[in-house]
């Protein structure tokens, strides 16, 4: 029986069947093809994503992108697990069900999330039956109420140095003209609602049940759930583990003639997610 397993797995057939339940069940490789997670992920860092992490996902055949098997148990995933974390980088399938995106946790179920010009608060659903957890847990940030409510203020920024904004302003403001239809963009609408607090506007939003409030660590450049709502625990596909290589793109920062584009990036090889954080936090 041993030689017989050997000896297909030795074989073409054996190699295939090999390869392909180790992308549907273990690893898969993947390309960022965008800068909405610069400077924590950026575009052209090729990775391996760990697909166990969060239950095994329903697989997908690779290249045409389709599930093998009905979704039996309705949650996207054969092996229920356990839900991601907050500040966790997550792979996830969108909202249109094609493809792959790759975000920042921010907010879980029953979070409260408020969004005004100077970036994002945090309330912890936690803080609803415990008033002293967010003092507890966020001593060092700053603390903002709104609607009555305590929030925290870029509660992950500290530790994650690849976060930022360059304009948090216009970013708020191109989020505002979209609102009101004053700067349509095609299949681009704002999920969260528009409240005046009087002093001033913000957006807000309640996370549903089991579903996660996905966003980008460039976050003025990043489609995230600001437009399309937050994400199903059905749509999780799991998080990075290492980039196997890394090259600059066309549309990468300081490409600036036909020389720059395919170079390689050699310090970003063979880096854990912890190792790319590093390097955000030493400027690399």
């Amino acid at each position: 029986m041993l030689k017989a397993l050997s000896r297909f797995v030795s074989s073409w057939v054996g190699t295939i069947v090999l390869v392909l339940l180790a992308i549907f069940f273990v690893a898969q490789t993947f390309i960022i093809p965008t800068r909405s997670m610069v400077g924590t992920l950026y575009e052209g860092d090729m990775l391996f994503v760990k697909k166990f992490v969060y239950g095994i996902p329903i697989p997908r055949l690779p290249w045409i992108d389709l599930p093998l098997l009905p979704d039996f148990r309705g949650n996207g995933h054969l092996i229920e697990g356990k839900r991601p974390n907050r500040g966790e980088v997550v792979v996830f399938i969108p909202l249109t069900n094609k493809g792959y995106f790759v975000k920042r946790l921010f907010a879980v179920g029953g979070d409260e999330v408020i969004f005004n010009a100077t970036g994002f608060y945090l309330r912890p659903f936690e803080a609803q039956s415990d008033p002293g957890y967010i003092a507890k847990h966020f001593p060092k940030h700053k603390i903002k109420r709104f609607m009555g409510k305590d929030f925290v203020f870029a509660p992950y920024e500290s530790n994650h140095k690849g976060i930022f904004y360059a304009h948090h302003n216009q970013t708020f403001e191109v989020m505002r003209a979209i609102y009101h239809h004053q700067f349509p963009i095609k299949d681009l609408k704002v999920s969260m609602q528009e409240v005046d607090m009087g002093d001033e506007v913000v957006f807000y939003t309640k996370v549903d049940p089991d579903h996660f409030f996905m966003i980008g660590d460039n976050r003025d450049d990043s489609s995230d759930s600001r437009f399309w709502g937050s994400v199903s625990y059905s749509h999780i596909v799991g998080t990075p583990w290492f980039t196997y290589f890394s090259l600059n793109l066309t549309n990468s920062e300081g490409v600036r003639n036909s020389r720059d584009i395919f170079k390689v990036r050699w310090k970003r090889m063979f880096k854990s997610l912890q190792g790319l954080e590093t390097l955000a936090a030493e400027g690399k």
